[in-house]
């Protein structure tokens, strides 16, 4: 039984940061894409970034140079640190999971969420 499951998110003042975390099980996670997104309240689902089985990493253009996208070697974990956080940044966090890898994929497993709340 593949599982995803997201911890770290939290409230936080504006200019503060926090890390996320994905702990993936029951795949071998070595051969998908890993991504971040989040969801505001009434917007759509939106990508934050993602890692390739290859390590190559992208970031959304609002989240370049403040998140960092990670993950530990055994690729059983997966991280998202955001830095300089802003009130826009306030979302639903949720990894994702493209298995098999395919460049642009769409994603076929799914965390159930994180709430990060960045307060002004």
């Amino acid at each position: 039984q593949v599982q995803l499951v997201e911890s770290g998110g939290g409230s936080v003042q504006a200019g503060g940061s926090l890390k996320l975390s994905c702990a993936a099980s029951g795949y071998s996670f070595g051969s998908c894409g890993m991504g971040w997104y989040r969801q505001a309240p009434g917007t759509e689902r939106d990508l934050v970034s993602t890692i390739s089985r290859y390590g190559t990493t992208t970031y959304a253009d609002s989240v370049k140079g403040r998140f960092t996208i990670s993950q530990d070697n055994a690729k059983t974990t997966l991280y998202l640190q955001m830095n300089s956080l802003k009130s826009e940044d306030t979302a639903v966090y949720y990894c994702a999971a493209t298995c098999p890898y395919v460049s642009g994929g769409v994603p076929k497993y799914w965390g159930q969420g994180t709430q990060v709340t960045v307060s002004s």
